[in-house]
């Protein structure tokens, strides 16, 4: 299966991603320190303030040298080092951390949307404006396995299948994936398997999501106050 996989070179000057505003930036991810230095650096932070691990996440996931700092690099840090086996992915199990985006704005919005709405499923949440998001746009130019032919890494709520595969591929070298988009029919998205394969992203539009009760179904630029219906 991975000898046959085509390789793409994905050009795209803008990428689209989107998280939620809760999650503030990471001092040391911002500084110049040396990424070698981070757990020196942490260790001597902890006793003062014994959270910073849980902040700073699973360093020990990325390599030295694979390590993005300076300014906004939090953004790009955070989905390798903030990871758990209750958020898995479509190519990650949750045992390793992908940077997810799609080639339009859009596509990142309905993309997350679904992941949102099945979140608010679980927990009960009652209708209304939830949770605000940040939009993070960043160029990807970079050599990705093309598994846009393949069905099994396309089923709508089935993973397992994309996460065998990704992992494979992690494990071999691989940069990561470009696939079809499932929630934004016609649009592409890229999962990229480590942090210095692409440029740190910078902030774009924040919005609002509106939870009906069964989905989210409208989505508000909270500059503009544009709604858009989903």
């Amino acid at each position: 299966m991975l000898v046959s996989l085509p390789i793409a070179s994905v050009d795209w000057r803008r990428a689209f991603r989107i998280i939620r505003t809760i999650y503030p930036p990471i001092d040391l991810f911002e500084d110049i320190a040396d990424p070698a230095d981070w757990e020196a650096l942490a260790s001597s932070e902890a006793k003062t303030n014994p959270r910073i691990w849980e902040h700073l996440g699973r360093l020990d996931l990325i390599p030295p040298e694979r390590r993005v700092a300076g300014q906004g690099a939090s953004w790009l840090m955070a989905p390798f080092v903030h990871i758990s086996a209750d958020r898995p992915g479509r190519f990650t199990d949750g045992t390793y951390g992908v940077y997810s985006a799609g080639n339009s704005e859009e596509v990142a919005i309905r993309e997350v949307a679904h992941h949102h709405g099945v979140a608010m499923s679980a927990s009960g949440e009652a209708p209304g404006w939830t949770s605000q998001f940040r939009v993070l746009v960043n160029a990807i130019n970079i050599d990705l396995h093309d598994v846009r032919g393949l069905a099994e890494c396309h089923i709508s709520d089935d993973y397992k299948p994309s996460q065998a595969l990704a992992a494979s591929l992690r494990a071999s070298g691989s940069n990561g994936v470009i696939y079809r988009s499932v929630r934004a029919p016609g649009g592409q998205c890229v999962g990229v398997f480590w942090p210095d394969l692409i440029g740190i992203p910078v902030q774009g539009d924040h919005f609002d999501f509106h939870w009906d009760g069964a989905r989210v179904d409208r989505v508000r630029n909270a500059g503009t106050k544009a709604i858009f219906e989903l």
